[in-house]
């Protein structure tokens, strides 16, 4: 028992000094001046502006939760109830866009939307979309579509097909069969789904500044440019604090619902999804899936496509040149890096995340799994803080509290902002799976005289690994996707693929930034299609 204390301090004490102390020192900027105050949160909550900005935030993530849930749920259906060839490899690619850069998603939708993109050029108008709260709402929807089919989609899988076969049997069918009985058993999916989607929407920050301007800007906006441009840390860290409050608030309910999510999906049965006939494809509902596909083709695949057509047209025709000029040192707009180096710094970055990830989340998912202590609820809504916070209050955090210190532009800092944003991934795919395992093993190997540990390394942790071996796919895409704090806290020779996309942007390259980008997309992709392998489900 000892020794399974002192393997949970050492996480601890990492989050205390890479998350808490950042964070403690943006609050106490906030909260401080000769003694406790209030008095620069009084300001902001009694600005017009700021009212609007704290307001608008939360609308836009509601709206973008919709119209994520909106796009997501029949897709969700389509994977749960239908198996056809390529089923896993398109699920794949579907998740693909979680973890793009923010900078890619705002290229693929200049390339589509734009006075020149492909969409205005077919239909010869343009539409609006750019730079207006619809952009932030598609974007949005890009990302956290993934979201909804998956976590949906596991559950609904997993419905006791005894329970629609009795209200078949009483007259409930189509419609009422739906409302009555399987959406009250796949609504905690669709509750968890929600409010993950509206955490994540509530901490964007690249996609409203980026397709929207200050014309619709978010909190994580108005903190960004309070304080790096303004320079007014006061109100920025006023803003943060009340971002602060208003995660950890909506955290703790997307906790709860996590719960009512896991049990359900503790259920042994699995449907198994029947094939899609070509009769299925000549009915109603085989046309309205086709509808559906060519909506989602075009919110959801379009952006992606759009990047790698660009990445392959120079000067109108089909050339490979923008990818040999990404890797030629006449075209690079960065300094001190070239894209070599780029692609090296992701790797190691992202495999160090990973290696930290798990060594940090596995002591906390024991802990939060197998003991029973006062305050666990709110232990585990303060180990799951980093999944609420942004990486721009990070990134400040750290320029706080490390600027006087030899940490400060190293790579062992950046690895540690990385570890942060990506191990709750982790941690909640162990939790996940943890949740699923019989307890009557751990107790039957306690009985043959294995300690707490030791049967949770030899028994639990084995069923447990797909579950581990997802989360860590995710902390590593996670990690060569992330932008804000890398280009906060990176000297030039670490930058990363994500920071070199965004530079080729700021040097107008958009064809070298499509080309990188499609890049990083492969990378990505090939992790999820290991995800479809191990079978497991990380939220």
């Amino acid at each position: 028992m000892r020794l399974s204390k002192l393997a949970v301090l050492i996480p601890i004490a990492f989050l205390v000094f890479f998350f808490y102390v950042p964070l403690i020192s943006i609050i106490k900027t906030g909260l401080w001046d000769n003694g406790p105050t209030l008095k620069y949160i009084a300001p902001v909550l009694s600005n017009a502006y700021h009212r609007r900005v704290i307001l608008f935030t939360i609308a836009q993530a509601v709206a973008s939760t919709l119209l994520t849930l909106i796009l997501g749920l029949p897709g969700a259906y389509i994977f749960a109830k239908y198996d056809f060839p390529g089923k896993g490899l398109l699920k794949a690619v579907l998740t693909v866009p979680f973890v793009m850069p923010s900078v890619m998603v705002a290229l693929g939708y200049i390339l589509l939307f734009g006075k020149s993109g492909f969409i205005t050029q077919l239909i010869g108008r343009d539409l609006g979309v750019l730079y207006s709260w619809k952009a932030i709402l598609l974007a949005h929807a890009f990302y956290n579509f993934p979201i909804v089919i998956r976590m949906v989609s596991s559950l609904w899988q997993r419905v006791n097909p005894h329970y629609e076969e009795m209200a078949m049997a009483l007259g409930a069918k189509g419609w009422k069969l739906f409302w009555r009985v399987t959406l009250p058993l796949i609504s905690p999916a669709i509750f968890a789904s929600a409010m993950l989607t509206f955490v994540f929407c509530f901490l964007s920050f690249s996609i409203p500044l980026i397709l929207s301007g200050y014309q619709y800007a978010t909190i994580e906006v108005d903190i960004f440019t309070s304080i790096m441009v303004l320079l007014d840390f006061k109100t920025g860290s006023a803003l943060a604090i009340i971002q602060i409050a208003l995660s950890m608030l909506f955290m703790y309910f997307y906790l709860k619902s996590l719960d009512a999510y896991a049990k359900r999906e503790e259920q042994r049965i699995l449907q198994k999804p029947r094939n899609f006939t070509k009769r299925d494809i000549l009915s109603v509902k085989g046309l309205l899936i086709g509808l559906y596909s060519i909506l989602v083709l075009l919110l959801i695949i379009a952006p992606l496509i759009a990047v790698i057509y660009d990445s392959l047209q120079f000067n109108g025709e089909w050339s490979l040149e923008w990818y040999r000029r990404i890797f030629s040192a006449e075209f690079n707009p960065m300094f001190g890096a070239t894209t070599l180096d780029a692609i090296r710094n992701s790797l190691l970055f992202g495999f160090s995340t990973v290696v930290l990830s798990v060594v940090i989340a596995l002591p906390i998912a024991y802990a939060l799994h197998r003991w029973n202590f006062r305050g666990k609820r709110l232990f585990d809504v303060l180990v799951m803080l980093p999944l609420a916070s942004s990486a721009i209050t990070l990134g400040l955090g750290y320029i706080r509290v490390f600027h006087n210190t030899e940490l400060y532009y190293t790579a062992y800092l950046i690895i540690a902002a990385h570890t942060v944003i990506a191990y709750p991934f982790v941690l909640r795919a162990v939790s996940t799976s943890l949740k699923k395992i019989r307890p009557n093993l751990w107790e039957a190997a306690m009985s043959l005289g294995a300690n707490e540990w030791k049967a949770f390394l030899k028994v639990e942790l084995p069923l447990a690994l797909g579950g581990m071996i997802v989360g860590s796919i995710f902390a590593f895409a996670i990690s060569i996707a992330e932008l804000g704090a890398t280009y906060m806290l990176a000297a030039p020779e670490y930058t990363t693929m994500t920071v070199a996309i965004y530079r080729f942007l700021g040097a107008r390259q958009f064809g070298s930034a499509s080309a990188l980008a499609v890049l990083l997309m492969a990378i990505s992709t090939a992790g999820f299609i290991l995800i479809e392998k191990v079978g497991e489900e990380i939220w």
